[in-house]
């Protein structure tokens, strides 16, 4: 199946001035902040979350638990060097915060979940809440 686009050739124009008006890579593209990567399993009994948080102090990364609701934030901090007679072409060096939150499939039992940071590498171990029975509603 061939998708259809609408040529509007004010828009085409627009587009070609920016496009080669407005640098090819931005420097933020690269920030922590853009980029926290996570993997996420799962057995019967718990959750584990891996997030890669290079260059972060273990004081400087918080993680929040609301029932299903997880929330890790961090702040990355920088420090420059000044070298008398260098000056500093580029740098991909920066200071932010970064955030991610997501939701699992169950609750989680915060008051045993483990966290462990190591070699840049956030590791949580989320213990899943035991609910009881589960309820099927009947829809009237």
């Amino acid at each position: 199946m061939t998708n259809i686009t609408l040529f509007d050739p004010m828009t085409n124009q627009l587009n070609k001035f920016f496009h080669n008006w407005m640098p090819r890579e931005w420097p933020f593209d690269k920030e922590l902040g853009s980029d926290m990567k996570i993997d996420l399993s799962e057995d019967k009994k718990h959750f584990t979350v891996r997030a890669d948080l290079p260059g972060v102090k273990k004081e400087d990364i918080q993680v929040d638990i609301d029932g299903n609701r997880i929330a890790i934030s961090a702040q990355a901090k920088s420090f420059k060097e000044e070298k008398k007679g260098e000056t500093v072409i580029y740098s991909e060096r920066y200071e932010g915060k970064v955030f991610r939150s997501f939701a699992l499939n169950s609750d989680v039992d915060e008051s045993k979940a483990e966290a462990s940071y190591k070699d840049g590498v956030l590791e949580l171990r989320l213990p899943k809440k035991s609910n009881g029975k589960s309820k099927r509603l009947s829809i009237s």
